[in-house]
């Protein structure tokens, strides 16, 4: 069968691919390709100008040539390469090739043999990924995070001031205010995000154990750490490991994967309250005349975007958790466990992005149903004995808990004029019995 979107295996790049399509070029086998490549240009510029001697005859004017080979790279580009891989049956090695057959049509063939100079394929791996990673949250993932944090704190500002009964334990609760607890998840995703800004992008780069073994008994007289660093933090803004096995450590990796799945568990804890929320009738959602909410009930309006958004955060998490636990662990100087695992940085990043899409739309649907959160509020004047005590423990009423205890734990329901009847009846004066008539579960919201 042919590759389209309904043959595709992953819904990632089947159903979903118009929706996640942005980070094709970050983390497709097309993406890790053109980044070795980008790579591979950039540390032979960077031998041109140490100048290694056999390299100082190359013209510096040809430095923009060589750029322009992963500037114009193009799928056809890739294409050969995978088909240079045929042959060499390794993915690296074909770049490699690739590369020395554009030196030849630069006129540069004589100095061919210094791309790839010393290095191994993680050189090239473990600069590139965390290189297309990086840049993918950076264009793509985090400014659709700050979008949807923007549209959540958006909600918040504007049901700031509608108070509502708070739920703890599943049960009636001191009341709050419906966009306090939205503004609560805009706080707890602010702070992760700042987190996962500031992790590093850590990069090996240091040869076949990361000595640079190879560059040392060419050129011992050279300081090749120092050249790598600058390389890695210069010419590619990433943060040089090191000392280094073969592989890179994938400690930071590690970390930034885990502050995403932070975020994502913040965003499913949001997703289900807001569900909860529409089960309790507190939010409506805008009709869509075309939409069928149910194949069966023509009446529903099912929280279809909350329920995908959740989802999508729990495989996302799952992945996350796989690769942030996985990709640390390699035997003595390297196995190849971690070259597929890499290879599937972009699934959970792409689930992610699908569920912030569904918040997106699912939060455009909503509509406070003020008279449920109302009807809510007027059913539990019980939840105004907390105030009430309060105010009778400053005055020094005598064990005004139990007082409150015994009113409101008899099964009836309390209502305003069972509250009031008690006020009435305490023994204290006019003022505070005014002071206390004023408490509502509608004013008694804090600030």
């Amino acid at each position: 069968m042919e590759l389209n979107d309904l043959t595709a295996i992953s819904p990632i790049d089947g159903r979903y691919r118009n929706k996640v399509a942005s980070l094709a070029p970050y983390f497709s086998e097309y993406a890790l390709i053109y980044y070795r490549v980008k790579v591979e240009i950039l540390y032979f510029i960077s031998l041109c100008e140490i100048p290694l001697p056999q390299l100082t005859k190359v013209d510096h004017g040809k430095f923009a040539d060589l750029k322009a080979i992963y500037e114009n790279f193009s799928e056809a580009d890739a294409l050969k390469i995978k088909d240079i891989e045929k042959v060499t049956n390794h993915d690296v090695k074909a770049v490699e090739y690739f590369i020395k057959e554009k030196f030849d049509l630069l006129g540069l063939g004589t100095f061919k043999e210094f791309i790839h100079f010393g290095l191994t394929s993680q050189d090239i791996n473990n600069t590139s990924i965390p290189l297309s990673t990086k840049e993918a949250l950076k264009d793509v993932f985090i400014p659709y995070l700050k979008e949807t944090i923007a549209l959540i704190d958006k909600v918040a500002q504007e049901w700031k001031d509608i108070p509502m009964l708070a739920k703890t334990h599943g049960q009636p609760a001191s009341p709050t205010r419906l966009g306090k607890e939205i503004a609560v998840f805009v706080s707890r995703l602010n702070e992760q995000l700042s987190g996962l800004e500031q992790v590093p992008y850590a990069a090996k780069f240091g040869g076949a154990t990361g000595n640079f073994n190879a560059h040392y008994v060419a050129y011992p007289d050279n300081d090749w750490h120092t050249f790598g660093n600058d390389f890695v933090g210069q010419k590619l803004g990433l943060k040089r490991s090191y000392p280094t096995t073969q592989i890179e450590h994938y400690d930071y990796f590690a970390a930034l994967f885990d502050a995403i799945k932070r975020v994502n568990t913040i965003l499913l804890d949001f997703s289900k309250d807001v569900w909860q929320y529409v089960a309790m009738n507190y939010f409506k959602q805008r009709i869509n005349p075309n939409e069928v909410g149910s194949s069966a009930m023509p009446h529903k309006v099912n929280p279809i975007d909350f329920e995908n958004a959740e989802g999508n955060l729990g495989i996302a998490n799952a992945m996350f958790e796989h690769l942030s636990s996985k990709l640390p662990v390699s035997r003595l100087q390297r196995d190849l466990t971690d070259s597929t695992v890499l290879r599937n940085i972009g699934v959970p990043v792409a689930h992610t992005l699908l569920a912030l899409s569904s918040l997106k739309k699912g939060l455009g649907k909503l509509e406070v149903n003020k008279e449920a959160i109302h009807k809510d509020l007027d059913d539990n004047w019980a939840v105004a004995a907390e105030a009430i005590q309060t105010i009778l423990r400053r005055e020094a009423f005598p064990n005004p808990y139990e007082a409150l205890k015994a009113l409101t734990r008899t099964g009836d329901k309390i209502t305003k004029d069972t509250l009031h009847a008690f006020i009435t009846q305490l023994e204290v004066s006019d003022e505070i019995k005014a002071e206390l008539m004023q408490i509502t579960p509608f004013n008694y919201t804090g600030r």
